[in-house]
Formats: C-alpha cells, structure tokens, sequence
C-alpha cells in the first residue's frame, strides 16, 4: 500500500479519535479520566492479543521504551483533562501548535534537513488553523488546562518522534498502551475530583465511546502511524498532522449534521495547500538527485 494512502489512514484515525472524544466527554457520558483509562485499557487489550495470537512476544524493555510510555500518558491523560475545560477550538491550536515546534524542534536536533518549503508550507496551514479556530470574544481558558493540553502536545511529539525508531509497530504500540494503561487507571482512582473535574457519572455510552477509540482509532490508528513514522522524516510527520482538526471538522459536518461554512472552506484550503507545499514542493526539488526529502 502507498506511504500517501497509509498517512491518510492514519490522519483520518486521529480525526475520529477527536470527535469520539468530543462526544463522550462533551456531552457528559463519563469523565475524562476515566474515559482515558479505558481507552488504554481497552486498546492494550486488543493489541497484545493480536501480537500474542501472531505468536509473537510483547517487546516490554524495547528501544525507547521508556520515552513511549511516559510521553503517551501524558498525552492521554493531559489531552482529556483539559478538553473538560478549555474551548475545542484553542484546545486544538495549542495542541496543534505545540506538536509543530516538538516535532520540528526534534528534527533540528537530530540533524535532518528542514527545506525552506516546508518550513512556508507549516506557517501557511498553521496561519489557516489560526484563522479557523481562533476564540472570538471568549474568555482566556485557565492556565492550568491551557497547561495540560500544551503538555499533552509536547507527550504527543515525542511518542511521534519515538515512533521512529520504535522497531516492530504492532508489537511496540502494543507494549507502549500496557504499561500505560495502570499509570492512566491509579490516576483514575486518586486523582482530586476537583482536580480533573470528572463529576459526571460513567455511563455504558461512554464507555462503550472509549473502547471504540481505545481498540480502533487509537490502538490500530497509533500502531499504523508507527508502521509510517520511519519513512516519514519529522518535519513532513508534523505538518501532515494539521490535516487533522480540518478532517475532524469535515466529520462532525458529514456525521453530526453541523454547517458547511465559507471560513471552513478557505480554511482548509490554506491548511490543505500549505501541507501539499511543504511535502510535494521539496519532494520536486529532489527528484532529480535521488535524495530523500
């Protein structure tokens, strides 16, 4: 199957990861925590089976074993925590936002080469998010969950940048959501309530939300992103990732019946434009010399 194809896959699972979150957890059906520990839960489960019935062993002291698990927790649990308390649309620039400078940031620091096309390309899709989900008139969200979902993005980074030297996806994505998975159900148990705000019941729509995201679209969607990650350099892994809110919106329109707008549309043309000037433009420039972009 293409690399393009597979990336997209992946990019489509993160968008449905978004609006499963959004409907469990906005509309009240359990709480963020608990909706966290189920879908580590529920997606180790489903994935050391598959490594298990593929008769294989679950890789518990792999390369970079250490940075995946801690750097998924935090993504995990900062990202739902802090979406009970912050607008979706500032939630996703500062997620957005802090994954572009983790991941161009790690590239940099790893030597590899960051054309200056991309580096336009990631301002003008960034500069479309912007546009798009910019707060009009709301109040600044609290420091303490703008501060989480800022560390949810720098988590969501470094797993991305682990993920390149991962070894075995299934396996590695597999080990990565067990050894979370407790950390996530001890934060469950004794975390303050007032802390995480989870005063909503759990209800078997939610749970049965946060297996959906924890089997499907985070366990397979994560282990297929894995699979891509080392043919991705990590510039053109960041920016393929802003596609993400665009594809989440366009769902809630097709899925859940919200409106088609005029700022949607230029919006994602930006968004869509810059991610396509800053993979195929570099790409065309090294046609000829047989260097990878």
């Amino acid at each position: 199957m293409q690399l393009p194809l597979l990336v997209t896959l992946a990019m489509l699972a993160f968008a449905a990861n978004s609006l499963l979150t959004r409907l469990a957890l906005a509309d009240g059906l359990i709480g963020a925590l608990p909706f966290a520990a189920i879908r580590l839960l529920s997606g180790a489960l489903a994935l050391c089976i598959m490594v298990w019935l593929q008769r294989g062993a679950v890789p518990w002291r792999g390369k970079g074993r250490g940075i995946g698990v801690l750097s998924l927790t935090i993504y995990m649990v900062g990202f739902s925590v802090a979406y009970l308390a912050i607008d979706a649309g500032t939630g996703a620039l500062i997620l957005f936002g802090g994954v572009q400078v983790t991941m161009f940031a790690g590239a940099v620091v790893a030597g590899q080469p960051i054309p200056l096309a991309r580096w336009a390309g990631a301002a003008l899709a960034f500069a479309g998010l912007c546009w798009l989900l910019w707060p009009q008139g709301g109040a600044a969200p609290s420091a303490l969950h703008a501060g989480l979902m800022l560390a949810a993005a720098l988590g969501w980074g470094l797993y991305s940048l682990a993920g390149q030297r991962a070894g075995a996806p299934l396996p590695a994505t597999a080990a990565n959501f067990a050894l979370a998975a407790p950390v996530a159900v001890l934060l469950t148990l004794f975390m303050p309530a007032g802390l995480a705000q989870d005063t909503v019941g759990t209800r078997p729509a939610g749970i049965g939300l946060a297996v959906i995201s924890g089997v499907v679209t985070s366990g397979l969607g994560y282990a297929l992103w894995y699979l891509v990650l080392p043919r991705l350099a990590a510039s053109v892994a960041a920016l393929a990732q802003l596609s993400v809110p665009i594809l989440a919106m366009a769902g809630g329109m097709v899925l859940l019946g919200e409106a088609l707008t005029i700022r949607f549309v230029i919006a994602a043309a930006l968004v869509l434009g810059g991610i396509a000037i800053g993979i195929l433009v570099p790409q065309r420039g090294n046609a000829g010399t047989g260097k990878a972009p």
